[in-house]
């Protein structure tokens, strides 16, 4: 991987694929293997129980259609199916996020150190373990970014026909920028890159970020895909900071930020 102008020129999409390919380079997959076990016994049972309850939940959905909107059935219950596999399964991917975080963080260590070939210093299980309690504290940051504004969102789907038809399109959208945020954490947070500088680097490359921000959410709610996302994204991400944002944070393999923390 080069991090050459051309490079960071690509766009979402080519990082979303890229981390197809990357999590199965030789000495890369056994970093995959415990984020890819966690996920797959999450999001398997979650989403076998999903599709076990949405004979009930969807009609009780739609009951809540006023009747003169009846005629538009054919398009709300479609939406009103897309919201529930949406926030069921960004909810259980963030819950399966907070299981891995450690074993994700080990994974984009890893594959930072095989694209630059310049390692990071903390090398090894033992050593993230260690990091345990700044780790959780970062997933606690996301969660509090997240929560106040997927209230709102939630609380739009209590508006007749807006519940029905803006919220959907509004939360789909919000769940690609989290997820973006979720996995692009990995790299920047390997480096000790405060969570609002973070950020502030995600929203100058917006566009390609949300293409992979929403490929990823799209997979998520596939059956069977959604069960190797999570390696995936990370990889992805981590080639994106490879390429995008590594230099800018990183000069001869020290964190100019570490002298902040």
């Amino acid at each position: 991987m080069s991090s050459s102008q051309s490079a960071r020129q690509e766009n979402g999409v080519h990082y979303f694929t890229q981390g197809w390919t990357l999590i199965s380079l030789p000495g890369i997959r056994r970093f995959v293997i415990l984020p890819l076990a966690v996920n797959v016994l999450l999001m398997g049972g979650a989403f076998w129980w999903l599709f076990t309850q949405l004979g009930e939940w969807i009609p009780a959905m739609m009951s809540k259609v006023p009747s003169w909107l009846s005629w538009l059935d054919y398009l709300i219950w479609p939406v009103a199916v897309l919201s529930v596999v949406l926030v069921f399964s960004y909810f259980f991917s963030t819950l399966a996020n907070w299981i891995a975080a450690p074993f994700s963080g080990l994974l984009a260590e890893q594959l930072e150190a095989r694209l630059t070939g310049k390692p990071l210093p903390d090398t090894g299980i033992w050593d993230i373990m260690k990091d345990l309690p700044r780790i959780m504290k970062r997933e606690w940051q996301k969660l509090a970014y997240y929560l106040p504004r997927a209230l709102l969102l939630f609380a739009l789907y209590f508006i007749p026909v807006i519940g029905q038809t803006i919220a959907p399109v509004l939360w789909f959208f919000f769940s690609a920028w989290m997820v973006v945020i979720q996995y692009c954490d990995y790299p920047f947070d390997n480096h000790k890159v405060s969570f609002a500088d973070m950020r502030r680097s995600l929203g100058s490359n917006k566009i390609d970020n949300m293409q992979f921000g929403s490929l990823v959410s799209l997979f998520t709610m596939i059956p069977v895909l959604n069960l190797v996302i999570l390696p995936v994204a990370v990889c992805g991400a981590t080639a994106m900071w490879c390429d995008r944002y590594r230099d800018v944070y990183v000069k001869n393999n020290i964190d100019v930020n570490s002298t902040r923390k």
